[in-house]
C-alpha cells in the first residue's frame, strides 16, 4: 500500500527539477562539443596529453586506446558527410591511431576499439580513418584470445562478465571479416551457461564464482548482453528478453525523479546512473516495457542525461568530475583514468540516446509527472532475490517520502567484503552512502567487535534465511548469520565465535536495524564500535540520541552501546560518497567487557 507524500519541503529531495527537463536528445547533444574539445587536445598534445595534472597515456589505463578510438569515432560519425571539417578530422584520427597502436590495450579497450572500427566501416569511413599498416596491426592486436585460454575457453584471471566482452570481440571480428563464426559461437555458449550457473533461478549474475557479490552490474548485465546481440546483428532470444524484463523491473523500482541511480556497490558516481540508461533504453527498444512504462522510463532517462551535464560535468575542468567537491571513487575509477572516463561515459550517453531514438522517442518532451507516477505505480517495498541455498542474497527496495532505499544483502567477496559499499545497509541518496575502497577501519553503520586477542569481526557476509513481512504501515526484513566475518583478509573468513540475528524495520520516516549477537562461548571483547557518516549537519547529542538541524536525516538513535559523540566530518576523505562530502560523524562505543549472554545493538535513522 502506498503512503501519501508528506507536505514537507525536505520531501522534495528526489522530486522533479523545478525547471522543465529537456528532451534526452538535447542533453546528449552537449556530448559532442565535449568530444571535440578532447579531440583537439589529443591532436595538440598527443602522447603528452594532460588533464588535471594527470598525464593520460602514462596512467597505465589499459583500456584507454580503445576508449579514445570509440569516443572520437562517435564524433566523426555525428558529423554530416559534407562537413568541411571531416577530411581533416579523419586524418587526425588516423594520426592518433598510429600513435596509440603500440600502447597497451586490453579486454574492454579491445572491445571499444573494434566496435569503433566496425562502425566506421559501416559508415564507409574506415579506409580514411585508419591507415592500412595500422589496421593490419590492429587486426592482430584486437583479439579475444589475449584474455581467453584456448581450447578450454577459460577466462584468464577475470570476473565472469568478461565472457560477454570476449563474445562481443569475436562477433565483431567476424563482422570485420577477420575470422569465422566458430569463436563467437563457443563464447556465446560459454557466456550463457556461465550466466545460468551463477544466476540460478533469479536471473542476476554473481560477479564471482558463487561468493555472492551482486551489485549494479549484476542488474545491468542482461541489458549489456542484449546490446551486444543488437550491435552485432543477432536476434535477441525470448530468454534474454525475460532476463532483461527482470532487470528493468529493478531499475524502475529503484528509479528517482531527480535522475540519481543505483546506490549500492562499487564504481558508482555517474555509472550508477548510466547503468539505468542502458537497462531502460534497451528494454524500450526490445519492447519489454509497457507503453506507459516506456514513457516514464524515457522521462527518467532524460533526467539522468540532464544530471550528467549539470552535476557530473565540470565546465571549469572541461571534464567529467568524480573526484572533487567531496566526491570519491574507488581506485578503479581513479583520477589517473580521467581521459578514458570522459570517453566511456559520453559514449554511453550517445549509445543509449541512439537506442531511445530507435525506440521512437527522438526529441520527445519528457513527461513532467514522473515523481507522481513513481509514487503511484511502484511498490513501496519490493524484494528481489539473487540467490538461495547455503547463503541467501537479495535486494530490498523501500520507497518512502520521495527517497529510495536499496538494502543489498550480499557478500562483497574477494577484495570487496570489507568495503562499505557492500555492507547490508539501506543506501539512499543523501541519507546513507558507502565510501569507495573504505576498508573496515571506520565501517559505516556496522557494529564492529574488537576482541581481546586483536581480532576484528563484523556481520557482513554469511546471510541465511532472508525473510520479509508486513508490519504496521511498513515492512520487516530479517536474516541470520551463523558466523561473523574475520576482517583483515582479502577473502571473507568465517568466525563462529559470535552469531547474529538481524532485523530491519522499514517504517514511514524511520529505519531501524536491530542485531542480536550471541557468543558461542564466553568471550572477552576489547571494544564494540559503531559509526555513522551522515550528510546532515548541526548535530546535538543526548545519550545515544543525535538530532540534526539540517539535512534529510533528522535524528540518529543508538541502543546497546555505552556512549556516543558527534563531530563535523571537516572534509575528511574517510567520509566522502561518490556524489559528495558527508558532514557529520557519529561515533559510539562500549568496552572492554565480557560477552556471556546475547547482546542487542540497534540504531534508528529518522528522516524527512
Amino acid at each position: 500500500m502506498r503512503h501519501a507524500l508528506p507536505l514537507l519541503a525536505a520531501a522534495s529531495l528526489l522530486a522533479a527539477p523545478a525547471h522543465a527537463t529537456p528532451p534526452l536528445q538535447r542533453s546528449v547533444a552537449q556530448a559532442y562539443p565535449q568530444l571535440e574539445t578532447l579531440f583537439q587536445k589529443l591532436v595538440k598534445e598527443r602522447e603528452g596529453t594532460t588533464i588535471e595534472g594527470r598525464e593520460s597515456f602514462k596512467a597505465k589505463d589499459k583500456f584507454l586506446p580503445g576508449k579514445v578510438a570509440t569516443g572520437l569515432a562517435d564524433l566523426l560519425l555525428h558529423l554530416p558527410k559534407d562537413d568541411p571539417r571531416l577530411p581533416g578530422m579523419l586524418r587526425d584520427y588516423a594520426d592518433l591511431a598510429d600513435l596509440t597502436v603500440g600502447m597497451d590495450n586490453e579486454t574492454w579497450g579491445i572491445y571499444y576499439y573494434i566496435g569503433a572500427l566496425h562502425r566506421l566501416k559501416q559508415a564507409g569511413l574506415l579506409e580514411r580513418a585508419v591507415r592500412p599498416a595500422t589496421l593490419d596491426k590492429l587486426r592482430k592486436q584486437l583479439d579475444w584470445r589475449s584474455f581467453v585460454r584456448v581450447p578450454s575457453y577459460e577466462l584468464v584471471s577475470l570476473p565472469t562478465n568478461y565472457y560477454g566482452v570476449a563474445f562481443s570481440i569475436a562477433r565483431l571480428r567476424m563482422l570485420m571479416g577477420w575470422e569465422d563464426t566458430a569463436g563467437s559461437e563457443v563464447l556465446l555458449d560459454k557466456m550463457m551457461k556461465h550466466y545460468a550457473a551463477y544466476s540460478g533461478e533469479y536471473g542476476f549474475s554473481d560477479e564471482t564464482d558463487g561468493q555472492g557479490r551482486f551489485d549494479r552490474y549484476s542488474i545491468l548485465l542482461a541489458a549489456e548482453i542484449c546490446e551486444r546481440f543488437i550491435e552485432t546483428g543477432l536476434e535477441v532470444t525470448p530468454e534474454l528478453k525475460a532476463l532483461l524484463r527482470r532487470s528493468a523491473e529493478v531499475a524502475l523500482n529503484s528509479a528517482t525523479a531527480d535522475g540519481t541511480g543505483f546506490t549500492m556497490g562499487r564504481s558508482l558516481g555517474p555509472y550508477g546512473e548510466t547503468a539505468m540508461l542502458e537497462i531502460l533504453s534497451t528494454a524500450a527498444y526490445l519492447g519489454v516495457l509497457s507503453p506507459e512504462e516506456k514513457e516514464y522510463a524515457y522521462a527518467y532517462s532524460a533526467r539522468i542525461a540532464e544530471r550528467y551535464m549539470r552535476f557530473w560535468y565540470n565546465p571549469a575542468m572541461r571534464s567529467v568530475d568524480m573526484w572533487n567537491g567531496g566526491r570519491r571513487t574507488d581506485t578503479y575509477r581513479g583520477k589517473h583514468r580521467i581521459l578514458g572516463e570522459n570517453f566511456s561515459l559520453l559514449h554511453q550517453l550517445i549509445a543509449t540516446n541512439e537506442m531511445w531514438n530507435k525506440a521512437g522517442m527522438k526529441d520527445v518532451v519528457p513527461r513532467k509527472d514522473l515523481a507522481a507516477w513513481l509514487e503511484r505505480t511502484r511498490p513501496a517495498f519490493s524484494l528481489t532475490r539473487f540467490a538461495r541455498g547455503e547463503h541467501d542474497r537479495a535486494l530490498a527496495i523501500w520507497r518512502d517520502k520521495g527517497h529510495v532505499f536499496s538494502l543489498s544483502v550480499i557478500n562483497g567477496g574477494q577484495s570487496q567484503h570489507a568495503n562499505s559499499p557492500y555492507y547490508p545497509l539501506p543506501f539512499a541518496h543523501n541519507i546513507v552512502a558507502g565510501v569507495a575502497d573504505s576498508g573496515h577501519a571506520h565501517p559505516q553503520l556496522m557494529p564492529k567487535f574488537t576482541l581481546a586477542d586483536g581480532s576484528e569481526l563484523m556481520a557482513t557476509a554469511w546471510m541465511k534465511d532472508i525473510q520479509a513481512a508486513p508490519r504496521g504501515r511498513g515492512q520487516v526484513l530479517s536474516y541470520r548469520q551463523d558466523a561473523l566475518t574475520l576482517l583483515g583478509k582479502n577473502l571473507p573468513v568465517k568466525d563462529a565465535r559470535i552469531r547474529v540475528e538481524t532485523e530491519y524495520s522499514l517504517q514511514p520516516g524511520a529505519i531501524t536495524r536491530t542485531d542480536r549477537y550471541t557468543p558461542s562461548a564466553p568471550l572477552e571483547v576489547s571494544k564494540l564500535t559503531l559509526e555513522f557518516g551522515s550528510f546532515s549537519s548541526g548535530a546535538t547529542i543526548e545519550g545515544g540520541k543525535v538530532r540534526f538541524k539540517e539535512g534529510a536525516v533528522q535524528a540518529f538513535e543508538v541502543d546497546g552501546l555505552a556512549a556516543c559523540t558527534a563531530q563535523p566530518a571537516a572534509g575528511s576523505e574517510l567520509y566522502r560518497a561518490p556524489y559528495g562530502q558527508m558532514n557529520t560523524v557519529v561515533s559510539c562505543s562500549s568496552g572492554p567487557f565480557s560477552m556471556r549472554e546475547p547482546l542487542v545493538v540497534s540504531w534508528t535513522i529518522r528522516y524527512q
